[in-house]
């Protein structure tokens, strides 16, 4: 029997969507658009936010960063920069901790998902996700390659793995916090994640509505393919509007 665009099909396991990104990549804007959209769909939407609702230890992990490398507090907005020391202080030392660490992230994001998943909403979304995480490790290295496929291999899978593409010294006016050289690095490794892991999509640099009309229709792609409704939906920039 077919389902009218819109109606809540319980039948199925939801939907799990992901975003990813550089700081300032503009992916709270994008995670919006699509809820609006999904909402305006009768759709029922659950969002996580991967640092809040996933990380293990998240104020002891604050703490540290706070203490040991004295990185500033708060979150950067133009015109009032933040000096972040975390995720871009580098050293074997660091990434055999990150790897302990994100493992632990891992199992709890089983748990996490499994959780959502029972309430039977039609849709997760999630602010980051363990993708995030693994692009902070040294990817060239292969042993941290085979670490970030392990984990992969262990969380649940996405049915849409956004990667928001930025460019670095844009990113950074939006949100700055990190150094244009350390975000010029952050892109690569979420390129070379994309790569090695081989199930994130890649949505190109645009001006913001070019872009939400870019990630709505995606999204629409997906939940045909996953045949989460019954007949085409609205064109996304009719939807979006």
């Amino acid at each position: 029997m077919s389902h009218k665009i819109g109606t809540a099909n319980t039948a199925k396991k939801p939907l799990l969507i992901t975003f990813s990104g550089l700081d300032g990549s503009g992916k709270s804007t994008q995670i919006a658009s699509v809820m609006d959209y999904l909402k305006s769909q009768k759709m029922r939407v659950v969002k996580l936010a991967f640092w809040d609702d996933v990380v293990v230890g998240k104020r002891y992990r604050e703490g540290f960063v706070h203490k040991v490398y004295k990185s500033e507090k708060g979150i950067g907005a133009p015109g009032k920069p933040v000096n972040r020391r975390d995720k871009n202080m580098r050293g074997w030392y660091l990434s055999l901790s990150r790897a302990g660490l994100y493992f632990l992230d891992a199992v709890h994001l089983c748990e996490v998902v499994g959780r959502a998943r029972r309430g039977s909403p039609d849709v997760i979304i999630m602010d980051r996700y363990i993708y995030d995480e693994l692009a902070n490790l040294p990817l060239t290295n292969p042993v941290s390659r085979w670490f970030a496929k392990s984990v992969n291999a262990l969380v649940p899978k996405p049915d849409l793995a956004l990667l928001l593409d930025a460019d670095p010294e844009a990113a950074r006016a939006r949100k700055p916090e990190y150094p244009v050289d350390f975000m010029k690095k952050s892109r690569h490794a979420y390129f070379h994640l994309a790569k090695l892991l081989g199930r994130i999509t890649t949505i190109a640099p645009a001006p913001l509505e070019a872009a939400k009309q870019t990630v709505l229709g995606t999204v629409c792609v997906a939940m045909l393919r996953k045949n989460r409704w019954g007949k085409t939906p609205a064109k996304p920039e009719l939807a979006a509007a």
